[in-house]
């Protein structure tokens, strides 16, 4: 079994501490690997090599030199395609070949930073007679990140690429449960070119070492992806020491259907929305509102879709894998137990598949109808393969049910009539809506973030560029 260190400063280290933690396979439940288990002195090292390279000879790279580094990276990416998502199937449980695709989407965030670094440009603004005044995009220094166990890959590639081509220098802490894949897209990112100390890795568990990196005194900014309970913790330690941060915090993001929708190309669309990933997604659509006229129709074509959704092993590239841990699969069933035990109608089942390894953690879709408006699966994140079904009145009661609730994140509307489209997506108070359609293989150029609980701040395009920068105005008084 191999252990895995951390990467500080250029160099491959074991955590101070000599102890390690034990990586688990989400398709088995078995042991295969483990970790450095980081605490702050760790960190402590890791942001000062950050610091130190920030200050020499990173802050002085130019950046198109910065670019081409991110580009090359992507295509190191690209040449370990198959061997990064194995990495990742095997340590998020999800299909091999949505791992696949995250790893293809990760590639291209390196590429599309790569190619953004040296377009971030200031501007003049006029102002008073015998004055010049004009703005420039600075680093902030060092920024840490704290990324999740979902979207590992693209995660870190939308965040620490962003920041790598704003001229910072990073710090990252993955997820406990899945952070193999960084630690070789990182050592990819040395072998590429990029200075020592650029791009830190630091394993452990969140309150061991997440905690000491999100509160540290010289760090910049925090990147953070995963709950609204840790992600206030989170703001309140970097508030502490006055620096900002992103918090994108999940979601229970609906979908509304008005009865001159297409059925035939939005009912795949829609199973597969709630399933990706195995409901393990910020932005999965765990609600679907669907107009009264058509709600038995609709419900009835998505149980059939449903119905047909397989479970399996990461290896048998099913519908969907195992959950990531025994923790999230027993709350997840505790979810469906509790809404049976309501009596809310099972609309549907997925199926799990034969031969699946024991001690895997796997749990059986569902589709519940007639849900509640108050009721858990109404306004509290699942975060599995759950999807709840509500009818609606009219346009204006679509909206009140779709904003209900503590999230907003992201949304989908289905219809034929241009107006009401244009309407309902003026009306949604999520970071991204969708018009006849859900999700963007990605989205790398497309800006992502939340309203209310869902977070604050915006990652991928330019807009994610621009939160690892600052505004610096320049005033030149030359009479």
């Amino acid at each position: 079994m191999r252990t895995y260190q951390n990467l500080v400063g250029g160099r491959w280290q074991a955590a101070r501490s000599g102890e390690t933690i034990e990586m688990v396979c989400p398709s088995d439940g078995k042991v295969y690997a483990a970790i450095a288990r980081s605490r702050a002195e760790d960190v402590d090292e890791a942001v000062a090599a950050a610091r130190a390279v920030f200050e020499g000879a990173w802050g002085r790279t130019p950046a198109v030199e910065r670019g081409r580094l991110l580009h090359k990276l992507g295509v190191a990416v690209l040449e370990h395609h198959e061997e990064l998502a194995q990495l990742e199937a095997r340590d998020t449980g999800k299909p091999l070949s949505q791992a696949r695709g995250d790893i293809t989407a990760t590639a291209r965030y390196f590429e599309f930073y790569g190619a953004a670094a040296d377009k971030l440009h200031g501007e003049q603004i006029p102002f008073l007679e015998g004055y010049t005044v004009f703005t420039t995009r600075e680093p902030l220094g060092v920024t840490g990140h704290i990324v999740p166990w979902n979207y590992p890959a693209q995660i870190f590639g939308r965040s620490v690429g962003a920041s790598l081509a704003g001229g910072n220098a990073c710090v990252a802490k993955p997820a406990e449960d899945a952070c193999l894949t960084l630690l070789r897209i990182a050592e990819l990112a040395l072998e590429v070119g990029f200075p020592e100390g650029a791009l830190n890795v630091v394993t452990g568990l969140g309150e061991e070492a997440g905690a000491p990196l999100a509160g540290h005194p010289d760090i910049d900014f925090v990147s953070f992806t995963g709950s609204p309970e840790v992600g206030t913790l989170v703001q309140q330690a970097a508030a502490r020491n006055h620096i900002g941060c992103t918090l994108e915090l999940g979601g229970k993001s609906p979908q509304v259907i008005f009865a001159d929708a297409d059925f035939d190309a939005l009912v795949p669309v829609v199973v597969n929305a709630i399933v990706q990933n195995g409901g393990q997604t910020c932005s999965a659509g765990s609600r679907v509102l669907i107009e009264e006229s058509v709600y038995d129709e609709v419900t009835g074509r998505i149980a059939e879709r449903f119905a047909q959704v397989r479970v399996g092993s990461h290896e048998m590239d099913l519908d969907l894998g195992a959950l990531i841990n025994a923790k999230q699969a027993q709350r997840v069933q505790g979810f469906i137990d509790r809404a049976e035990a309501e009596g809310l109608p099972v609309l549907a089942r997925g199926q799990l598949a034969e031969g699946l390894p024991e001690g895997g953690f796997y749990v059986r879709p569902a589709l519940f109808g007639q849900v509640p408006r108050s009721n858990s699966l109404a306004c509290e994140e699942v975060f599995g393969p759950v999807l709840a079904a509500f009818p609606f009145a009219d346009e204006a009661d679509a909206v009140a049910l779709a904003n209900g609730g503590p999230f907003g994140l992201v949304s989908g509307v289905w219809t034929r009539d241009a107006g009401r489209a244009m309407r309902m997506a003026r009306a949604m108070r999520t970071g991204q809506v969708f018009v006849n359609g859900y999700g963007a293989a990605g989205g790398i150029e497309l800006p992502f973030g939340g309203f209310k609980h869902s977070g604050h701040g915006r990652e991928k395009g330019f807009e994610g560029l621009y939160e690892f920068t600052a505004t610096k105005t320049i005033v030149l008084r030359h009479g």
